[in-house]
């Protein structure tokens, strides 16, 4: 089936969105999941597909993912609209805006040389450090789990404001209250995606913030695992959204 029809948006179930705008989780959504965050790769043709999804949605097209809003411009360049990373912490609403981050608590100065230090003991974990927080990998350490899990619990307990969001394969301290719901809330308020329905597309425990915020403005959240097959399943469904 088509994915749109008389500028209507067709979900992959049958349903129909009229006027949709359209915000995207990017890693195990649009990209594949790689070992390491570094290690992904962009498609080739994404940039593309996500400015003709622009000029057919009137810009309403934004990334929302955990990762930096400078590292998602590294890898997409200028062909989102709008970018909100690290969960929502920080929002750039078009182009020529600046990026937007709230006030929010710091961590303590020790932090990041602690989760380092545990870390180290188990080869192929990583440590991520983002500008309101920090993640810790075991996606190529898998018995790291628990020990990833109790370092990084500790980091909250000593760091007021924070909280323990549970990844695909990582354990991330960020500030407490901020999730992607609040920059898909953000987005929505703002032009050229307020007025339009929503429609979220996710694929982890991460996103279900912001398919909970999609559903409470009227619109739609789908996850990859269940709507989607996967992040190729995607793009080619955008391919005619």
């Amino acid at each position: 089936m088509a994915a749109s029809r008389h500028g209507d948006t067709i979900l992959p179930d049958g349903r129909t969105i009229a006027r949709a705008a359209f915000l995207l989780d990017l890693d195990g959504t649009l990209i594949e999941i790689a070992a390491t965050p570094d290690a992904v790769i962009v498609p080739p043709a994404l940039p593309r597909l996500l400015r003709r999804l622009r000029a057919r949605h009137a810009d309403a097209v934004a990334i929302i993912s955990g990762r930096p809003v400078e590292v998602v411009d590294a890898l997409l360049g200028d062909a989102p609209y709008a970018v909100a990373g690290e969960h929502g912490a920080a929002i750039r609403l078009a182009p020529d805006r600046p990026v937007a981050r709230d006030a929010l608590p710091v961590l303590a100065a020790d932090t990041l040389a602690r989760a380092t230090a545990v870390v180290a003991g188990f080869p192929g974990a990583l440590v991520e450090r983002k500008a309101h927080g920090v993640a810790l990998h075991y996606r190529q350490a898998p018995q790291a789990e628990a020990a990833l899990h109790d370092a990084a619990a500790a980091i909250v307990a000593a760091c007021p404001g924070f909280a323990l969001l549970r990844g695909s394969m990582v354990w991330e301290v960020r500030p407490a209250g901020v999730h992607k719901g609040h920059a898909v809330r953000a987005l929505m308020a703002a032009p050229p995606f307020a007025g339009r329905v929503p429609l979220f597309i996710g694929d982890d425990v991460t996103d279900e913030d912001a398919i909970a915020a999609a559903a409470a403005l009227g619109g739609v959240g789908l996850l990859v695992g269940t709507a989607f097959a996967s992040p190729a399943a995607v793009r080619r469904w955008l391919e005619d959204a």
